[in-house]
């Protein structure tokens, strides 16, 4: 069984990231990774769906053993990528994608060079700004702050493998199983099959 590949997923809010990961995950060779928390469960969530929630001292020890991809803080709660489980999933012959921030984008890159990135763009800053304002869930507020983060975001797309810009969501759909593709076709990925080919020559 090939291996899965690890997908880096990081986008902008409002760039439409979540609805094209709906129909992404319509495709049964892949998933998202479950990230850990040592917050509470909110109603209705799911450990291990939602999230693995663990106690501190729990995620902690994995920190120290060097257990997570990546980990943050966020108002006082901790947040990380599961090492082990992502690594199952990977051997399963499941691309596991990881919807992550561009800080914490980072940090998986840096640490698993052999990942794939995807960055995803708005058409514009201003067509983002529209798009805010059309949810109409936000302060104006808010939604400058939103904006102010998704234009640091965009300044650092360049260190992704792969910008695509969602304009059209089919054709932004289509771009990502594209470019997932491609890579599955580069010559150092398939090392197995030019050995292959010169064996039965």
């Amino acid at each position: 069984m090939n291996k899965g590949r690890l997908i880096v997923f990081s986008a902008p809010s409002g760039c439409g990231k979540g609805t094209m990961l709906e129909q992404i995950l319509k495709d049964e060779k892949f998933c998202v990774s479950v990230s850990a928390t040592t917050r509470s469960p909110r109603e209705g969530e799911v450990n291990g769906v939602n999230y693995h929630f663990i106690s501190r001292d729990e995620f902690e020890q994995r920190v120290s053993d060097g257990g997570f991809l990546e980990y943050a803080e966020y108002c006082g709660n901790l947040y990380g990528t599961p090492m082990k489980e992502v690594n199952e999933m990977l051997e399963k012959g499941m691309n596991v994608i990881l919807e992550i921030e561009v800080q914490g984008a980072i940090k998986v890159m840096n640490k698993r060079p052999d990942a794939l990135s995807i960055f995803i763009a708005p058409p514009s800053i201003a067509e983002l700004r529209r798009r805010l304002h059309k949810r109409g869930t936000e302060t104006e507020d808010v939604i400058e702050q939103r904006i102010a983060q998704a234009s640091n975001e965009v300044a650092l797309a360049a260190k992704y493998d792969y910008i695509i810009v969602n304009d059209a969501l089919e054709d932004a759909v289509d771009d990502f199983f594209h470019v997932v593709r491609a890579e599955q076709l580069r010559s150092d990925k398939r090392p197995e099959i030019i050995a292959d080919i010169i064996k039965n020559s």
